[in-house]
């Protein structure tokens, strides 16, 4: 085992997680409030989350070196830039709080979720040939999309990525393919199940019934994957005759099959774990105000020792057969610990929004006809739009709530509200990197297997080109 490359890869995990273990005594301290006003927040405080997007959109374009050996640093900075006023403004305690519960509630699991799944898919590694053809990717990107469901976008995307790029290392043009497995397996597969997608998740633990996603956003998730996989199909086929590379001959010594198989049962741990925290209550703990519950303690040690169990289990050979490295991970890491105490303020000014206060009043304006009823093209586009840049969970939740937060009352009387929410929050996953955590990820990955990405703008051309006039459709035709 190679100590060091495991120390840098979790290290930037193991002190919140050591907060996390530690978290189950209660701090004592007093505070005047918990947390912030966000209806006495200006736009002013969303500078620092829209900082650190820059830096993601523009410092690889312009100083590439500089990102890629500091982004953990840059992603501080903007950190830093919204928590110092935060302490001036509101006082050490509320800005605490806010801390806490962003990283007690919301990071700690997500990278937790985040470091199993890939460190378990990680392990499973698909021997044998597998020929680069149109249909070959096809069928890949459809089984993933499957998936993704059932295992999460994360697991289905860690899954199958390396094999396609394995199966298409000779072919040139190789970005369609990357683009189209982040639009297909890292978002609008997981729409149809709480396993797939966290919004859908939090939907479940509010009383959304575990398969209302699936029979009700079922032709929505089929339409859109059907479009994009023909889409996809002819897009190969055509750039497929054009090659000039020759395809390597199937050398017939190495059937298909799987290596590291035992990891796809570590894999139906991580899927009951993840369940066993939506359905079992065991009551909660306070840390400064803010309520952990004993289920989601019990989930995130769970999946830190399945993690571990794959990494110490699985060959170390088979693992760099399957290009298996910690970057990516370590990046979504960095990146998104940065991010989610930027989004506090945009957040906290959303959910005064829903109350008719703030300076962002006018989003919830938009989404409530003058007469009260949903306008639910509005829920499905700027649920959508905001995900695509905010966190897509705590942006569900927003919208639920606005919606009067009765899942009963939605899942029955206020169906198309739900499913505007329900669909907007995955489908618009897709639009940028960071939309969902599997979009960085398979982005890591797919540079460090030679494909030259698109920019974090260069990828929004992409993106807002094929998936907006879908998403048109989609809303005239079903929401």
């Amino acid at each position: 085992m190679n100590l060091k490359k495991l120390t840098n890869a979790v290290r930037y995990i193991a002190a919140p997680v050591l907060v996390l273990l530690l978290s189950t005594i209660s701090f004592a301290a007093e505070t005047s409030g918990h947390g912030i006003d966000g209806s006495n927040l200006s736009l002013y405080w969303v500078i620092p989350f829209a900082g650190i997007l820059l830096s993601i959109a523009l410092f690889p374009l312009f100083a590439e070196d500089f990102w890629h050996d500091h982004f953990g640093k840059i992603s501080a900075v903007w950190a830093f830039s919204l928590l110092i006023p935060m302490v001036i403004t509101f006082g050490f305690n509320a800005a605490l709080y806010e801390v806490l519960h962003a990283y007690l509630l919301e990071y700690f699991p997500f990278i937790i979720l985040l470091l199993a799944l890939f460190t378990v898919s990680g392990g499973v590694r698909i021997k044998g040939y597998l020929q680069g053809t149109p249909e070959v990717n096809t069928g890949l990107l459809l089984l993933g999309t499957i998936l993704a469901s059932w295992m999460g976008t994360t697991g289905a995307a860690m899954l199958l990525i390396r094999p396609m790029l394995r199966a298409n290392a000779w072919r040139e043009k190789k970005v369609h393919m990357v683009v189209f497995f982040i639009f297909l397996v890292a978002n609008v597969g997981g729409s149809l199940t709480p396993l797939g997608d966290p919004p859908l998740f939090l939907g479940f633990l509010q009383g959304v019934d575990f398969f209302w996603t699936t029979t009700h956003l079922f032709w929505e998730m089929a339409f859109v994957a059907a479009i994009l996989l023909a889409l996809y199909y002819f897009w190969d086929k055509a750039l497929y005759k054009k090659e000039t590379n020759k395809q390597p001959q199937n050398p017939g010594d190495q059937p298909l099959g799987i290596e590291g198989g035992f990891n796809l049962l570590l894999l139906l741990g991580v899927v009951v774990a993840v369940l066993f925290s939506g359905l079992v209550h065991l009551g909660e703990f306070e840390v400064y105000h803010v309520h952990v519950t004993y289920e989601n303690l019990i989930r995130d040690l769970a999946l830190l020792f399945l993690a571990w169990a794959s990494w110490h289990f699985t060959s170390k050979e088979s693992r760099a057969a399957n290009g298996f490295n910690w970057f990516p991970i370590q990046e979504v890491g960095k990146l998104f610990a940065g991010i989610f105490i930027t989004i506090i303020a945009p957040i906290a000014m959303l959910k005064a929004a829903n109350n008719g206060q703030g300076a962002l009043q006018f989003v919830n304006n938009a989404v409530f006809a003058e007469n009260g009823d949903p306008v639910n093209e509005m829920f499905f586009w700027i649920t959508g739009l905001l995900s695509a840049f905010l966190d897509n969970a705590p942006t569900y939740l927003v919208f639920f709530n606005a919606a009067g937060g009765s899942a009963e009352v939605l899942m029955n009387q206020m169906t198309q509200t739900l499913v505007a929410i329900s669909s907007g929050a995955v489908f618009f996953g897709a639009l940028t990197y960071i939309g969902n955590a599997p979009n960085f990820m398979v982005k890591s990955i797919a540079e460090q297997s030679g494909v030259k990405m698109p920019s974090f703008g260069a990828y929004m051309l992409w993106s807002f080109g094929i998936l907006v006039p879908i998403y048109l459709i989609v809303t005239f035709l079903f929401i």
